[in-house]
């Protein structure tokens, strides 16, 4: 069903199953999926929409990068299967990098005002809560849970099921499974209630927390906490994911911090 009042460009391909309400704006090159509900005043372009998923009012998916590089280059927004695009929230378009894409993953809930820029990445199931703003070419792995009004810069990971506290900030990568907080989010300790309710087993678990400490002991390095775990640890997936995203980083893994907060926002 689409409104009356809405304004659909021919180029549009939606499903008929789909509805689309009262004054949406839906421009060039957008396809919606199956069952997708675009609820009144929101704005795409430049998009494909999955099946089942639900873009609330006055959000905007697919307008241009805040990228003074872009210069007007066909890229786009993917948005996978049963994902929530709650008011006001922005996810834009890539810039003409990479694949050219934005691309957020299936059944992922961005709340109220959250900003998700160029060429980010949203594994399956992320929760974004109000107001988080991610900069360009953000990649959130599966099952993240990012807390209200946190900010992160271009380029950084957040790893699969880290949950971090809202009003915190990053520069760089945050560790998979673990609990953060602050500026920059220094974790805390292992997200045990997602492993379990992922199905980890008690075993798998409490080896990741031995390795998980070891982490981000004081006593140790990084290099020299990676090889205690290697030689005392039983390895598991958890064990090795948190490894190899600690030896694969870019920006570097916040682990410990021997400043305050408001020391490090004035660095």
């Amino acid at each position: 069903m689409i409104d009356k009042t809405a304004i659909i460009d021919p180029s549009a391909q939606i499903a008929e199953d789909a509805i689309i309400g009262p004054n949406v704006v839906i421009g060039k090159n957008v396809k919606i999926g199956s069952k997708t509900r675009v609820i009144a005043n929101a704005y795409i372009e430049y998009a494909e929409i999955g099946e089942g998923c639900t873009i609330s009012p006055f959000a905007t998916i697919g307008s241009e990068p805040q990228d003074l590089g872009y210069k007007g280059e066909e890229t786009k927004v993917v948005i996978g299967d049963g994902t929530i695009i709650k008011e006001n929230v922005t996810v834009h378009r890539g810039a003409a990098c990479g694949d050219f894409t934005t691309r957020v993953g299936k059944k992922c809930l961005l709340m109220v005002g959250s900003h998700v820029a160029h060429n980010c990445v949203l594994e399956d199931e992320v929760i974004l809560a109000n107001l988080v703003t991610l900069g360009g070419h953000v990649h959130v792995g599966f099952g993240a849970f990012v807390g209200g009004m946190s900010v992160f810069h271009q380029n950084i990971r957040i790893g699969k099921m880290a949950i971090i506290s809202g009003f915190s900030a990053a520069r760089q990568d945050i560790l998979p499974y673990s609990k953060g907080e602050g500026r920059p989010p220094v974790p805390r300790g292992l997200n045990v209630v997602a492993l379990k309710r992922r199905g980890v087993s008690q075993e798998e678990r409490t080896v990741a927390n031995e390795a998980f400490k070891l982490l981000i002991s004081d006593e140790y390095n990084t290099s020299q906490a990676i090889e205690k775990i290697r030689k005392e640890l039983p390895q598991n997936k958890y064990v090795d994911d948190m490894i190899e995203f600690i030896q694969s980083s870019k920006r570097g893994v916040t682990l410990k911090s021997h400043k305050s907060g408001y020391q490090s926002l004035e660095d």
